[in-house]
């Protein structure tokens, strides 16, 4: 099975285009519906999400404090992926949890994106898959539901 592996620049020029398509009113697909959904999130985007020319190239240093914009909205799709199909199971319910919790989705998301950011990363580190029990268990821990015995 091939999984959808898209470069730096397909993500990017693919938020590009969700937000052109978006302001000049044309016709949406379901992710660029779900892109421009999380782009109304953050409006502090905008300026580059008007600038392609000058932003598909941009690096980002995290250790200077930058946020790649274009990774933080990716990892925004996946989460909603994943909540919408329950997958890791169990992560809609956590999900539901932080919202009520937080009274805001964006805010329970947020918790979410970090999970999903730390799991990457330690997968990444130790040169292994994706651990979706570690996974799971860090936004359950976040959202204070109890492990199964």
């Amino acid at each position: 099975m091939a999984l959808f592996n898209p470069s730096r620049d397909e993500v990017r020029q693919f938020f590009f285009d969700a937000w052109s398509k978006f302001k000049q009113q044309q016709t949406l697909t379901d992710l660029e519906k779900m892109a421009v959904g999380i782009m109304h999130m953050h409006t502090e985007y905008h300026t580059i999400l008007d600038q392609p020319e000058h932003y598909l190239q941009q690096a980002y240093y995290p250790e200077m404090g930058e946020t790649n914009p274009f990774l933080h909205m990716s990892l925004h799709l996946s989460i909603q992926e994943q909540i919408s199909i329950n997958q890791p199971i169990g992560i809609t319910q956590a999900y539901g949890k932080l919202c009520a919790q937080f009274q805001e989705e964006h805010a329970a998301q947020h918790v979410l994106l970090e999970c999903l950011a730390e799991t990457i990363w330690l997968a990444q580190r130790n040169q292994t898959g994706l651990d979706a029990s570690h996974y799971l268990n860090l936004i359950e821990q976040r959202a204070g539901i109890a492990p199964a015995p």
